[in-house]
């Protein structure tokens, strides 16, 4: 397993973007101890450990993204199955309605991948209504982030979707289908479990809907979560495919002469496979106003009560 998490010596490299984060043709040389994941480092730490087989990723928040564009780079499509798209078309550049979940097999890095995990993580980005909760759902505020998203580095323009250029998507929507240099899709496909855990309150940075993968229409009833005896903190947890989805309606271009719903989009392209939902509810809890650490006890003494959190994540993962 390698945990891309948030570090105190990773902060500049924070505003780098996250595909600078993730790319092994980018990273920063010598490399500060905790630094958020990348290429470099996942062969660094297999060349390492050579008798390792499997390969897992954890990450918080940013961190999420930053395996995500990496596991992207990792990943080496099974020879058979390149064999078999010779004769019928299994290509995901540009992902139909239903994916052959199962049959698009690969390895990360040489690896058997297992587990890919996030927790409070912003796989929509930041730009849409109610996506950075300490703004209280404000659209003046909403749109001045948005607007002075540059202030944090190319981060702020991929997580606000503000860096798309030359005809390109922004980021986030590239990555939500496979391209022919990075298989996005195909690489998060090639796990056996996705899971995401979100906090369904208290965290003001990232928001319910973006961490869970959800439209906000879709989000459970807080009153009706109820709490289980182990995972106190823990109050739901949906696992199973998602519904097939229809085409996603366009009403403009992205770069200019046409506007595209981004927002679905994201939520479209991942949601074409199962995902494992994890809520997490933090009421009652002293620590709450520290929820986006707490849900990954980023400090023992600061943020303990989500110890059964890391606790549900442990019992849960697939060796």
């Amino acid at each position: 397993m390698y945990n891309a998490g948030s570090e105190r010596d990773s902060l500049m490299l924070t505003f780098d973007g996250v595909d600078v984060q993730g790319d092994s043709q980018n990273v920063r040389l010598p490399l500060p101890i905790g630094e958020y994941c990348c290429v470099f480092q996942v062969k660094s730490v297999i060349r390492s450990y050579p008798s390792v087989q499997k390969i897992s990723f954890v990450g918080h928040s940013l961190g999420g993204l930053v395996a995500r564009y990496a596991i992207s780079q990792l990943f080496e499509q099974d020879l058979s199955q390149e064999n078999s798209q010779t004769t019928g078309d299994c290509s995901t550049d540009h992902l139909g309605d239903s994916l052959p979940e199962g049959k698009l097999k690969g390895k990360i890095a040489g690896l058997e991948p297992m587990n890919s995990i996030t927790l409070a993580s912003p796989h929509i980005g930041s730009r849409w209504h109610r996506q950075i909760p300490l703004f209280h759902g404000s659209h003046v505020l909403e749109k001045v982030a948005a607007r002075t998203s540059w202030f944090l580095g190319r981060t702020g323009k991929h997580l606000f979707l503000a860096d798309g250029k030359d005809g390109k998507p922004p980021l986030l929507l590239r990555m939500v289908s496979d391209s022919e240099d990075l298989k996005f899709m195909s690489a998060l496909l090639s796990f056996r479990r996705r899971v995401v855990y979100a906090s369904a309150s208290f965290d003001h940075i990232v928001g319910w809907s973006t961490s869970s993968l959800r439209r906000r229409d879709e989000l459970p009833k807080i009153k009706h979560l109820p709490r289980g005896d182990n995972y106190p903190h823990v109050v739901n947890v949906e696992t199973g495919k998602t519904d097939t989805l229809d085409e996603v309606p366009m009403d403009a271009k992205i770069n200019g002469t046409e506007k595209m719903n981004m927002e679905e989009e994201i939520i479209r392209g991942l949601t074409k496979m199962s995902w494992e939902r994890v809520d997490v509810y933090f009421k009652g809890s002293r620590q709450r106003l520290l929820a986006h650490l707490s849900i990954q006890v980023r400090n023992y003494w600061v943020n303990s009560d989500g110890a059964d959190v890391v606790q549900h994540m442990i019992d849960t993962f697939l060796l």
